[in-house]
């Protein structure tokens, strides 16, 4: 096969599969009404092969959205309830003694971790403890106990969840665990039109869930293909020149210098380029445009940016700093 036949070979592969992403995309809005920009950050932070912080308040269809999206993808799925009395043994495995015919020997016993697709619910209800469990996990995709490492099977996602209030006994997650998320979505409220749908859904017939779009081998698939779409050096600069302009140093704005702590590292500009290529991948284009990039922004940086106490007095967030820094960046990539 010559270059050019292997060439349009891979193209026609992703045209094929990206075909099923909207298929799925599609299956996923029918069971989860009124997230249709939410239910597009997920596949593509799952394609760009990262995690995603969900956070909204109870009853938004959360669970629902998880769960619907390993019924599309054909994947193994596996929940976790987080509690303050969750230890880490309950989400990584422990190894037990077994009475063999041999004698007696260890035999490791896999925990829920062990899957493809992972939903850690209220995953700040449990201790700091059992929350760095997950760290080599969604880092590494590996589990170590003792002198043995297991290694999870791809692909491997955690969608942890979080509720935005009732805070009264949670362990907020350190700066270094929410560095693992490629993204944080926040799930907004459905509108009045949306919500009038979904009352009348979900007091009906219960519906049944997506079926299989897609695999675990075609997920991981799209992952490789995402990271040979181009990116052209100019938009890489733009994005260098964004992570710069938000650390507050002395060539930094007066809002930065006084409302951020610490800015965003390599890693935030990692998950802006690899996401946006998924994005481009996904609407069938060769290379990033810089609508993919601004697109990825907000969702990339959000978690990773703290702000001082100042910000939080006056009211002032990452989502509110957002266009100042674009516009930094802009002249100084100009």
């Amino acid at each position: 096969m010559t270059q050019t036949e292997d060439s349009r070979a891979i193209q026609d592969r992703a045209e094929h599969l990206v075909s099923r992403v909207r298929t799925l995309h599609e299956e996923l809005g029918r069971c989860v009404i009124g997230q249709e920009a939410l239910i597009d950050d997920l596949l593509v932070a799952l394609f760009a092969g990262g995690h995603v912080l969900l956070e909204g308040l109870p009853g938004l269809g959360k669970t629902l959205l998880v769960r619907a999206l390993a019924h599309g993808l054909g994947v193994e799925f596996g929940r976790i309830q987080f509690t303050p009395d969750l230890m880490p043994a309950d989400v990584l495995g422990t190894r037990i003694i077994d009475d063999t015919s041999d004698g007696l020997e260890f035999r490791f016993e896999r925990g829920p971790v062990f899957t493809n697709l992972l939903l850690a619910d209220e995953i700040n209800r449990t201790t700091p403890k059992t929350q760095s469990a997950l760290l080599e996990a969604m880092q590494e995709h590996r589990v170590t106990l003792g002198d043995t490492t297991h290694v999870l099977p791809p692909p491997f996602c955690v969608v942890a969840t979080q509720n935005p209030i009732e805070l009264e006994g949670t362990y907020p997650l350190p700066e270094a665990q929410l560095d693992r998320f490629l993204f944080k979505l926040v799930v907004g409220t459905p509108a009045v039109d949306d919500m009038v749908e979904i009352l009348g859904a979900t007091t009906a017939e219960q519906r049944e869930m997506p079926s299989a779009v897609l695999s675990a081998a075609e997920v991981c698939e799209l992952q490789a293909l995402a990271r040979r779409v181009l990116c052209g050096g100019h938009l890489l600069r733009f994005v260098a020149e964004l992570l710069n302009a938000t650390q507050p140093n002395e060539n930094a704005d007066a809002d930065t210098t006084r409302y951020v702590r610490y800015g965003a590292s390599p890693r935030a500009g990692q998950a802006i380029v690899l996401s946006a290529k998924v994005r481009a991948l996904c609407d069938g284009r060769p290379s990033v445009s810089r609508e993919d990039l601004e697109a990825s922004l907000l969702p990339a940086l959000r978690h990773r940016i703290v702000l001082t106490f100042d910000a939080e007095a006056d009211g002032r967030t990452v989502d509110a700093l957002l266009p100042n820094w674009i516009a930094t960046s802009d002249r100084a990539s100009g």
